[in-house]
């Protein structure tokens, strides 16, 4: 694509500035205030509070938001091109409260609830993993969704240190509060050592399927892919990306990186294979710039989020509605 071609009126005006100028946007898109005016909103959650070891995810959104301006319009292999599909938006950051993990939860709560009820499908990224938890409680109150998740953990462990809400524990609580359908939730990646052999017990217990990465490596990125379209089916999807279900190779800039993963081409193709699903919203989390020296990290971060806008608009677009 060439940068200094002239604008055409079918196209976002900012694409054809260089990528260096004005104020970071995600992918370039449209700054915005009003949910109502987009179907896409994009959205940042600069929230860590959830962390149990490094914390920096909280500065995730402003650099995926930097480096999404090398993110062109259209996509090679699909040739989905999400703007000429859907009314896309970056709706800024979601507020959250620096100190209190409640208060944050629950106005992060607040604000997708009412981006929801103005009609808007929230693509979004972190912020640590918690940020799931607040965002389908806004977009699943109406119904349980499945989901495709991406991770080298399984989020699933109960409390720790007392504490029930953290990185590690969102899709238990999710499932506990009728958020998530575990039999329509598939994880993909899991793998490195644990603190308790019973850690994720609770996946397999409540009926996901858990696919560990020698079975992933086994088994092939096109089985995968079928595996989580068999599980999830036909309803409604979310998609949740942790950028260390990627291997630190690819994603060093995170706070629990765990060698041995999957490369951004399989997690690219692994997320190609979603189109056609139902799928109502997603985000990519993780992201901790403060570990992430070359950018590499951010950067692949924002191919990750425009793999999952472009399904996502597919799915939105052929919906016709929210």
């Amino acid at each position: 694509m060439n940068d200094d071609a002239q604008p055409d009126a079918t196209k976002p005006e900012a694409s054809f500035r260089p990528r260096f100028m004005e104020i970071p946007s995600f992918m370039r898109y449209p700054i915005v205030d009003d949910p109502a005016a987009v179907d896409i909103a994009l959205v940042g959650v600069p929230f860590d509070l959830g962390v149990t070891n490094r914390a920096g995810a909280r500065h995730g959104p402003r650099q995926v938001r930097d480096m999404s301006s090398l993110i062109r319009r259209g996509h090679h292999v699909s040739h989905i091109v999400p703007d000429a599909l859907c009314r896309l938006g970056d709706l800024g950051d979601a507020p959250i409260h620096p100190f209190s993990i409640d208060k944050s939860l629950a106005v992060i709560a607040d604000f997708y609830r009412d981006l929801h009820a103005a009609g808007a499908t929230p693509l979004s990224v972190g912020g640590d993993h918690l940020i799931s938890l607040p965002i389908l409680r806004a977009i699943a109150a109406e119904r349980p969704v499945g989901m495709v998740h991406f991770d080298a953990h399984c989020d699933t462990g109960g409390d720790f240190m007392d504490t029930p809400y953290h990185h590690g524990a969102p899709f238990r609580r999710a499932v506990e509060e009728g958020l998530l359908d575990p039999k329509r939730t598939v994880q993909i990646g899991i793998r490195g050592s644990m603190s308790d052999p019973h850690m994720w017990d609770y996946s397999h217990d409540s009926g996901m399927r858990v696919i560990y990465i020698e079975e992933f490596f086994e088994i092939g990125v096109d089985r995968v892919i079928d595996e989580a379209r068999r599980v999830v089916g036909d309803g409604p999807v979310y998609v949740s990306f942790d950028v260390d279900g990627l291997d630190p190779v690819y994603a060093p800039g995170t706070g629990t990186p765990e060698a041995g993963g999957f490369s951004m081409f399989e997690a690219q193709k692994m997320i190609r294979g979603l189109q056609g699903l139902d799928i109502v919203g997603g985000d990519v989390v993780e992201v901790a710039p403060p570990f992430d020296q070359s950018g590499n990290t951010a950067l692949n971060a924002a191919t990750l989020l425009f793999e999952i806008l472009c399904v996502l608009a597919d799915a939105r677009h052929r919906r016709g509605g929210r």
